[in-house]
């Protein structure tokens, strides 16, 4: 029963800390520089243009005069996602779940006699969180992302430093889907976005060979979800079986000692599904100004060599929001039931149970979140006059996710029935374990000098998945991935660059049933979020960016 009330709210909790790391890892440095995206982001010892500024400071030192830079990305993030019925499906005895079953009501069975085999919930388009309305909006069907860029830098002649800022977007992304799609409860919509507004970075020439650098980026932060809730648990298969089974003589013939035997429960006007929809929940939070630094080191002993690194650190925030759940009927009138009866109500005092579930609930919600360092250096090489290979290795410190901790400006009954069931919780806040991992990835990019004005582009970048096997989920559609890029560089004049980009990454991922504790586990256990406990799982990703820019001098 503590799961009935616990559920709405962890459960939004648990998809925003998830979300974050997902997209994290799914969008880093997809929308910041067209040219590194067809390198496969491989650039450390060869930053292009003002982009420096994040991918390494020290390479601002190779602008002369005024210069700006102009960009568009556009970023299509198709997600197929897909459940299938494995051998011996049930939830408690039950296996009557409409998402996977095609038994209609005339079908009094508990068991399922027609499933329907593999089903669709695939990402139907993008979204994006507005900060100054404070609501995701759906940008439709095959409308992509959009990720305008700008920059300016300024080395004054005859001087060694440089100075320069950009605007751009360090990480974005987002999706969402239509009401009944079967994906919606781990997100109907998500949208995650770092836009690094201001950055004022100064590069300085030491000698011929080295440069250094560094800035200081002000970012602001953005978290939005919606999401329908259920709980396929164990506890909840149990309430049904007494609803339908232990209650039925009772139902509308109740008495006082029935009430007192079966605490009231017999009453409720609707018994508790684990199949059932328990509620949608909305949720927000951001930060206006995030700053972090950035700390850069190229040095080029020869004209055919080149050596970077880079170092960004993390960045502290406290995110602030407000969430709303709209909760379904079962929960409340469960509860009711229970209210109804002494015993009922003795066994809610003596366990701390809320004395009623509302219909809808509202309230402030932040938490402590970290944007993690990340570590990249690498080196440029030109193999022959026209050819260069890049080569870059970067490590981004994930494991800063281990655990996130909510905080509410009121105290929650559900945090009062949880409390009883992990030291992570008091009455007003909730501290989640996710056991994220910091691996190191690799890229290389190829440039080949074809003409005076024309140059080529590709790149490679397998990303090794920061999230464990045993948390993986629909609302994090990635596990590996490889981003592939293409691009082409053009010189109209001495003063004037054009490059055009595409990028393409992939992501392909299985879970089994009883695989990942944020997804399908079975079991009385999985009280925090496993809305396809039991079924199989798949996800299938694919992001393509397209971007254009437009680099001149003064």
């Amino acid at each position: 029963m503590n799961n009935i009330r616990l559920s709405p709210l962890v459960t939004a909790i648990l998809l925003t800390g998830c979300s974050s790391a997902a997209f994290a890892q799914l969008g880093t440095n997809l929308s910041v520089d067209v040219r590194s995206l067809s390198m496969g982001n491989a650039v450390t010892a060869d930053p292009p243009g003002i982009s420096a500024v994040h991918f390494n400071p020290a390479a601002l030192t190779k602008i002369e005069g005024l210069q700006t830079d102009v960009q568009g990305i556009l970023a299509n993030f198709d997600v197929k996602r897909q459940f299938s019925v494995p051998a011996g499906y049930n939830v408690f005895g039950y296996s009557d779940d409409p998402l996977v079953c095609n038994d209609g009501p005339e079908v009094s069975s508990d068991l399922c006699t027609d499933f329907k085999g593999s089903v669709s919930g695939d990402v139907e388009y993008a979204s994006l969180y507005v900060p100054v309305l404070k609501k995701m909006v759906d940008l439709g069907e095959g409308t992509p992302l959009a990720a305008p860029t700008a920059a300016i830098a300024y080395n004054p002649p005859g001087s060694k430093m440089t100075f320069a800022t950009a605007i751009y977007a360090p990480l974005i992304a987002g999706f969402g889907a239509e009401n009944g799609n079967a994906g919606n409860y781990m997100g109907q919509q998500v949208a995650l976005e770092r836009i690094t507004y201001l950055s004022p970075t100064m590069a300085f020439q030491v000698n011929d060979e080295l440069s250094i650098g560094g800035g200081i980026g002000m970012s602001y932060q953005a978290i939005g979800m919606k999401t329908d809730l259920r709980f396929p648990n164990e506890l909840i298969g149990m309430l049904r079986m007494i609803d339908e089974v232990v209650c039925t003589p009772f139902k509308d013939n109740s008495d006082i000692i029935t009430d007192i035997l079966l605490l009231g429960m017999c009453n409720a006007q609707e018994g508790m599904n684990p199949f059932g929809r328990f509620g949608q929940l909305e949720l927000a939070m951001e930060q206006s100004l995030s700053p972090s630094y950035n700390l850069g080191v190229l040095w080029e002993p020869r004209e055919d060599f080149s050596f970077g690194m880079v170092y960004q650190s993390a960045s502290k925030m406290r995110l602030k929001g407000k969430y709303h759940i709209d909760n379904a009927k079962a929960p409340q009138e469960l509860i009711k039931g229970m209210m109804s009866s002494p015993t009922g109500q003795i066994l809610a005092a003596i366990l701390g149970f809320p004395s009623s579930v509302p219909a809808s609930e509202s309230g402030l919600v932040s938490m402590d979140f970290e944007y993690p360092q990340h570590f990249q250096a690498g080196i440029k090489y030109n193999v022959m006059p026209d050819l260069q290979v890049n080569f870059d290795v970067g490590w981004t410190d994930y494991r800063a996710w281990d655990k996130f901790k909510f905080e509410f400006d009121r105290q929650i009954s559900a945090l009062k029935i949880a409390k009883l069931l992990s030291s992570d919780i008091s009455d007003t806040s909730l501290a989640l374990p996710l056991g994220f991992t910091s691996p190191w990835n690799y890229g290389i990019g190829i440039e080949y000098t074809a003409t005076d004005r024309l140059k080529l582009r590709a790149g490679y970048e397998p990303r090794t998945s920061a999230i464990p096997d045993g948390k993986r989920n629909t609302m994090i559609p990635i596990n590996g991935a490889q981003l592939f890029g293409l691009g082409v560089g053009y010189r109209f004049d001495a003063d004037t660059d054009l490059d055009l980009s595409i990028g393409f990454l992939r992501s392909k991922d299985s879970i089994p049933a009883n695989s990942s504790s944020l997804a399908n586990q079975t079991g009385v256990n999985n009280i925090l979020l496993n809305p396809y406990a039991g079924l199989n799982v798949k996800t299938d990703t694919k992001v393509t960016i397209l971007g254009l820019n437009y680099r001149t001098r003064w």
